[in-house]
């Protein structure tokens, strides 16, 4: 997931050098030349930094760039548990939750050069609705949106709805400038457009490989105090290549090392490390609708073949918890009380039997994301236990964009079992039930192909709800989680704790778990 100097320009036109180019000891050497040369921040990432340009679409990594280059409404801080202004100055809501009005901040210019007013906060919307694409469906709730004035819209709900929550979304919440965006396809945004409003623009980009953004100078906070001019986000697959970019100082910034990793960076004087409480969990999501997965007995048999104590000591060395359902711990609707699969490797054997399948017998195919040690250890450790109850576990790490053509392709090729986090849309538990467990008419996010119809009208009820009554949506989510448990079409693995290493010249970074791997590099400086 996901500084130079001297070189930089040469890079930008030859980006074969790139890697030969050093970040915060570069600085330093042109510093000491006298020459007055842009400050940069490298961000090394372990995927690809962004797929879709399109801000209505993007559903995946590309969180890390589009927060930058767009803002939504608001922007949920996780220090305070608040939602704090951003492109809208405040907001108000009617007594019965079916009318929210925005003002919206004034003296605020697009990259386009155009004034942002309320017209383009109901294009933006309204185009992200209409494309029913990405994560759309969070405006689901949305009727109608009236432009009451210049700077004021009123967003109309066919029911109640935390449209505050909503509009704070790191995904499909973005603003965009209706004068770029003239129509609802993608075309305008390939090859790498943009139309924000944030602190940083495109500058350059090689595709699924490496993003260059750049100070948008009429930005409406100003750029009084310390920013970088310039920020490389990079692919860098391999965390033994990040790990040494961060020892040599040619990263600022980088997430997702092996345990063993961050505990060698601790020691060493140039190297921060962030640990923080974060929104992600880990799941291994299975294929309900093939043989033998399509089996709840299977399912649970290969549940309690897990090894969720070694996964939390070996592989995460501690900075997780078992995971007690769908909904991470610290969001509201997560059950500490909800029943947990353990290691149990005769009750595993013994619930194969019971399903028609003595002594195992058959194969699995398990996908991971390349690159990623954890998901690859974790995977190793479960094949070990697999084997005791005759169960054969192919495991094969592929690229995250090629995990989710085969969770969509065809059928018979789609892969058994696949390991992925999963964190919030928005700061909700509707993010986990809606996207990963309820019925998927064409698959989005839903890779166990699950389907109850139980559990979809808790999950609708719950949403219904949750913005009148946040303690009865609570209930409800966690009546959808004992059905789900039972099922098991899962393996609820861990939530896991934020582990960020950084330069330790590279100053302002906060950990905000609404918005996870995402560097808000305006708050951000060398020191």
């Amino acid at each position: 997931m996901k500084i130079l100097k001297t070189l930089f320009l040469f890079v930008v036109l030859f980006s074969v050098l790139f890697e030969l180019s050093a970040g915060g000891k570069s600085e330093n050497e042109a510093n000491e030349s006298g020459k007055d040369l842009p400050s940069i921040a490298y961000y090394a990432y372990a995927s690809e930094p962004i797929l879709d340009w399109d801000p209505s679409v993007m559903s995946s990594d590309g969180i890390i760039v589009l927060n930058n280059v767009y803002e939504t409404l608001l922007r949920y801080d996780a220090e305070s548990n608040e939602l704090i202004p951003l492109l809208a100055e405040s907001y108000s809501v009617s007594d019965d939750f079916m009318f929210w009005t925005f003002k919206i901040r004034q003296g605020v210019f697009f990259h386009d050069g155009s004034v942002l007013n309320a017209e383009d906060v109901k294009y933006s919307i309204d185009r992200t609705m209409r494309n029913q694409k990405g994560l759309s469906y969070i405006w689901d709730a949305v009727a109608n949106i009236k432009v009451v004035d210049e700077y004021t819209v009123e967003f109309e709900l066919y029911y109640p709805s935390p449209l505050n929550l909503v509009s704070s979304s790191g995904y499909s919440a973005f603003i965009f400038s209706s004068t770029s965006v003239t129509s609802d396809d993608s075309d305008w945004f390939s090859g790498g457009k943009e139309c924000g409003t944030g602190p940083y623009m495109l500058q350059s980009q090689i595709s699924g490989d490496q993003v260059v953004l750049t100070q948008f100078e009429d930005y409406w906070k100003g750029w009084e105090g310390e920013h970088f001019d310039k920020v490389i986000i990079k692919k860098i697959t391999e965390t033994s290549s990040r790990r040494q970019m961060l020892e040599k100082g040619d990263a600022d910034i980088t997430n997702g090392l092996p345990i063993e990793d961050i505990q060698a960076l601790r020691l060493l004087d140039n190297v921060e490390i962030y640990a923080e409480k974060s929104f992600i969990n880990a799941a291994t999501y299975f294929n309900t609708n093939k043989e033998p997965l399509n089996n709840k007995l299977v399912r649970q048999a290969l549940s309690y073949a897990f090894p969720y104590d070694d996964v939390i000591k070996y592989v995460l060395g501690g900075y997780g918890t078992q995971s007690a359902g769908p909904i991470p711990i610290g969001l509201w609707g997560h059950g500490s009380d909800l029943f947990q699969y353990n290691l149990d490797i005769d009750k595993a054997k013994k619930l194969l039997a019971e399903a028609g399948y003595p002594g195992g017998g058959f194969d699995l195919l398990y996908t991971y994301t390349s690159g990623d040690e954890d998901q690859k250890k974790v995977a190793e450790l479960y094949k070990y236990e697999l084997s005791k109850i005759g169960v054969i576990l192919e495991i094969r790490g592929m690229p995250w964009d090629s995990q989710i053509e085969m969770a969509k392709g065809s059928e018979d090729n789609r892969q058994d079992m696949t390991m992925m986090y999963w964190w919030p849309d928005y700061v909700s538990p509707i993010s986990w039930m809606y996207n990963l467990y309820h019925t998927e008419e064409f698959t989005l996010f839903n890779y166990s192909y699950y389907s109850n119809s139980d559990v979809d009208l808790l999950i609708e009820d719950a949403d219904f709800i949750s913005a009148v009554d946040v303690g009865e949506a609570a209930d409800l989510f966690i009546q959808a989680q004992e059905i789900i448990i039972d099922d098991a079409p899962a393996i609820f693995e861990y939530d896991s704790i934020n582990l960020w290493a950084s330069n330790s010249s590279f100053k302002g970074y906060k950990i905000n778990s609404a918005y996870p791997y995402v560097v808000f590099f305006y708050d951000t400086y060398r020191e």
